[in-house]
């Protein structure tokens, strides 16, 4: 217990799935943790859940689109003041749109760069200066294994991912020639048991959606949101103090075939 004590925490798209699983661990490892969402009751309900299971002053809630660069300054400056500080960064929002090269639209494609990409330079940017003030620091990053494994039929999230994956690199090496304390790495999940599947699981039905997607996964099962959690709690720690400018492949085997 207390991996994380004296920590504290931003993390984007928090409201479900692996932001609200990333706070929940940060929290119960001692962190201090602040939920940014475009959902922004959803994740106030989080924090609520974390804040009766930890102690009120453990979490808070704030409004993000994490495309809009006024909405990423006034919410980390909100955060700051909340928590007494921002020493982790969890880049973690994002979004997928079907089509082929063909068949998907400028419209799509657009917004998935900058869900999953702008906001990683937004949020980096922006979030640097209270880093720098509260090292060490780590900056992670939350691409996929679809940022290094390509697909016939998803060129907008294949190109977001591995953008992430790059720019995850380059934020790793500014810091370091700046003399900062700060890490930066990414991490890259495959099948995870989150509302991401429910596309799917409406398509197919749950046990039979899911079947096929453990098909294409080594081990023979897609993943829970601890098994990325768990991850995003090592490099939140100081425990990956030399850790940066690297990538954690989360996805069951399936990048050693």
């Amino acid at each position: 217990m207390g991996r994380v004590a004296g920590k504290k925490a931003f993390i984007t798209g928090a409201a479900q799935g692996l932001g609200a699983a990333f706070a929940r661990k940060l929290a119960a490892e001692g962190a201090k943790v602040s939920l940014a969402d475009v959902n922004a009751a959803g994740a106030r309900a989080v924090a609520d859940e974390i804040n009766a299971a930890y102690g009120e002053g453990t979490a808070f809630a704030f409004p993000l689109d994490v495309t809009k660069e006024d909405q990423w300054i006034f919410a980390l400056e909100e955060a700051d003041d909340a928590m007494g500080g921002i020493s982790v960064l969890v880049n973690n929002a994002g979004i997928s749109r079907g089509g082929d090269i063909e068949s998907l639209s400028l419209e799509d494609w657009k917004l998935v760069m900058s869900v999953n990409v702008d906001s990683v330079f937004l949020g980096t940017k922006h979030a640097l200066k209270y880093l720098r003030q509260n090292q060490p620091g780590s900056i992670i990053n939350i691409s996929s294994i679809a940022g290094l494994i390509a697909a016939h039929n998803s060129p907008s999230y294949n190109a977001s991912k591995a953008g992430v994956w790059l720019l995850s690199k380059g934020i790793a090496l500014h810091c370091a020639k700046q003399g900062l304390d700060v890490r930066s790495n990414s991490i890259h999940p495959t099948y995870i048991d989150t509302p991401i599947l429910d596309p799917l699981r409406q398509r197919f039905g749950k046990e039979e959606a899911e079947a096929k997607l453990a098909r294409q996964v080594p081990l023979g099962r897609i993943g829970e949101p601890d098994d990325i959690a768990n991850a995003v709690l090592y490099l939140a720690s100081d425990e990956s103090r030399f850790m940066t400018g690297a990538e954690l492949k989360l996805d069951g085997g399936i990048s050693a075939m």
